[in-house]
């Protein structure tokens, strides 16, 4: 499945990333979101040269759904402000092996990254450099495949959504790394971010972008 624009002006570049897809450049040398962004903005414009675009924040490689380019530096360094000053809301829709209970609340944890494993563990009080992470959780429904959750992530750490619905027992369906029992066909999680809001970095005015759903049979009602 490759990649699809879901906004576009002369200031920005927003993509429905697929699951599988690094959104930056790894030691794996795998072809990137930015480098299919870049060539798209390369052919559809005829641009000679280098293209400018910038990703102004990431989502994980199982993970799909909106990712934000700047396409110019003024563009990129307003975004950047945005992100850092949590101006910019992110939704997402998860789909978890187990109900949560209560249905609805708000998740607090202290997150610590290993780097060397690439895995992130959740404390419920301050241990050591652990990061306060925080995540609200609404539960939408039953679906064939597991219990539909509409997340609004309040921080920004590394794996924080994944890892907080695991600490409460209700990991994300097909996450090997943080407790589902068996993967999913194509590699991927049941995690999208369907919809980002945040102003316009230049034109100043409301934005509001999203994300249709990945073709998975998981995530059908």
């Amino acid at each position: 499945m490759l990649p699809s624009v879901i906004f576009e002006d002369n200031h920005l570049l927003v993509l429905n990333k697929p699951a599988g897809w690094l959104v930056q450049a790894d030691r794996t040398g795998d072809v990137t979101l930015t480098d299919w962004g870049k060539d798209y903005l390369k052919e559809k414009y005829n641009k000679p040269g280098a293209v400018f675009l910038h990703p102004v924040h990431r989502i994980d490689r199982p993970v799909s759904g909106a990712v934000i380019f700047a396409r110019t530096d003024k563009a990129l360094g307003r975004l950047t402000t945005l992100f850092r000053e949590k101006k910019v809301q992110k939704f997402y829709f998860a789909l978890t092996i187990k109900a949560p209970n209560p249905q609805e609340g708000k998740l607090k944890h202290f997150l610590l990254k290993d780097e060397s494993r690439n895995v992130v563990q959740a404390y419920p009080k301050p241990y050591r450099d652990a990061k306060e992470s925080i995540t609200h959780y609404e539960t939408m429904g039953k679906q064939e495949a597991g219990y539909l959750l509409k997340i609004t992530p309040l921080t920004g750490r590394p794996h924080q959504i994944r890892v907080q619905l695991s600490a409460i027992g209700c990991p994300i369906l097909g996450d090997l790394k943080y407790g589902a029992p068996k993967a999913l066909p194509d590699a991927s999680i049941g995690l999208h971010c369907f919809q980002m809001e945040l102003m316009h970095p230049v034109r100043q005015e409301p934005l509001v972008v999203e994300a249709p759903l990945p073709d998975g049979e998981w995530w059908r009602p």
